[in-house]
């Protein structure tokens, strides 16, 4: 089956590809001046304190949980409902993931759920912006402030969104990016951590540098086991560039999402949209599927993607995959989030998508219900 319109990709033009270019003919192809032009220009956009990029959004999330001083014996919660990177990256540092129970309405993680998840062993509190919409910061920093904890949130879905008038990025005591090219903006591989703390700021960038402290001519003294985890200026160049049309890119995905909505709210078996608000960064329009319908879902996978469609589930319960399970970890720990993983399809939404193309999902799925018996009609 060949995917002629894609769940996600990057929005490329002329000015990234000059920015790229400028860099590869300067002095500089890494650690130069575009890396950290890139972070103080993140910084300010998000209206935080301090930007520290890094390779991949993988290795942002272990940085921040190196920062954090995770190590072997400790335990962070967060959401089942997530890439595995977001539990992984933590078990490098010998912490453990311990998975709370989501919100279906929302698909974020729930707080009373978490509450309930925490014990003497934990470090920190890791929710996870799902879709690009911001989980209830305000309710798990108030938590993790009470519990002496450290609030490490994963936005890699939600550069771009807000929350109360305040940027994503702004709010956790470390937040983490990611800017792969189906993210708000891309720099091929990437991520950042960002933070208002100066303490946390110097940890990761130890972390990242092959843990090297300070340097003084040619001395240099490796303080911590830390990893080559930096972004190149070629990279930083194009994030750069990705950066100036963020809220252009984000204004575009909510337009979408407004589309869908208009499309499918009359279909009762049909939840059009998972956490429907304006403020969110739309990194994925997820439906839910009800009743019947949601026996149904590998039917209506498979004839979208026959179809063309480059339809998505996000995503597998982390604790599902065989890795996972060898670890000790069983299936039922947390039934919202297996209800909610069971009834989801993610339908094509990124800045390039044309009107025709969204126009094309849409009377590819209104057949596809169609022909499984699903009507439309006013809820």
């Amino acid at each position: 089956m060949t995917v002629r319109i894609p769940y996600g990709r990057q929005t490329i033009d002329e000015a990234d590809i000059r920015a790229v270019s400028e860099t590869l003919r300067s002095d500089w192809l890494t650690q130069g001046p575009k890396v950290e032009e890139f972070e103080r220009e993140l910084a300010a956009y998000c209206g935080a304190k301090h930007a520290v990029v890094f390779a991949n959004g993988t290795a942002a999330l272990q940085a921040a949980y190196f920062a954090a001083d995770l190590k072997s014996g400790d335990e962070f919660v967060t959401s089942p409902i997530t890439f595995a990177s977001t539990a992984t990256a933590g078990l490098w540092q010998g912490a453990k993931p311990v998975f709370a129970d989501i919100d279906p309405t929302t698909g974020n993680l729930d707080h009373d759920s978490c509450l309930r998840h925490l014990t003497p062993k934990t470090r920190a509190i890791v929710p996870v912006d799902f879709g690009g919409r911001p989980a209830d910061l305000a309710a798990f920093k108030r938590l993790a402030k009470a519990k002496g904890l450290v609030l490490i949130e994963d936005a890699c879905h939600a550069l771009g969104a807000d929350l109360a008038k305040r940027k994503i990025g702004s709010v956790s005591d470390m937040t983490v990016f990611s800017f792969h090219p189906v993210k708000s903006i891309t720099t091929g591989e990437g991520g950042a951590v960002l933070t208002d703390d100066a303490g946390f700021r110097e940890k990761l960038s130890e972390f990242r540098t092959h843990g090297i402290k300070r340097s003084e001519d040619w001395l240099y003294a490796v303080e911590s086991q830390g990893l080559n985890y930096r972004l190149t200026d070629m990279q930083a160049a194009l994030g750069l560039s990705q950066l100036a049309k963020l809220d252009g890119f984000i204004a575009r995905r909510r337009e979408i999402a407004r589309r869908y909505d208009e499309a499918f709210n009359s279909w009762a078996e049909l939840e059009p949209r998972v956490g429907a608000v304006e403020d969110s960064a739309w990194h994925l329009y997820v439906i839910r599927l009800r009743g019947a319908l949601a026996s149904k879902r590998r039917d209506i996978f498979q004839a979208m993607r026959r179809a063309g469609i480059g339809v998505q589930v996000h995503y597998i319960p982390v604790y599902f995959h065989p890795f996972y399970e060898r670890l000790g970890y069983k299936k039922g720990l947390c039934p919202k989030a297996e209800d909610f993983y069971s009834r989801i399809i993610s339908l094509p939404i990124y800045p390039g998508l044309a009107r025709a193309q969204q126009d094309e999902v849409i009377a590819a799925l209104r057949k596809t219900l169609d022909a499984l018996g699903a009507k439309a009609h006013a809820r």
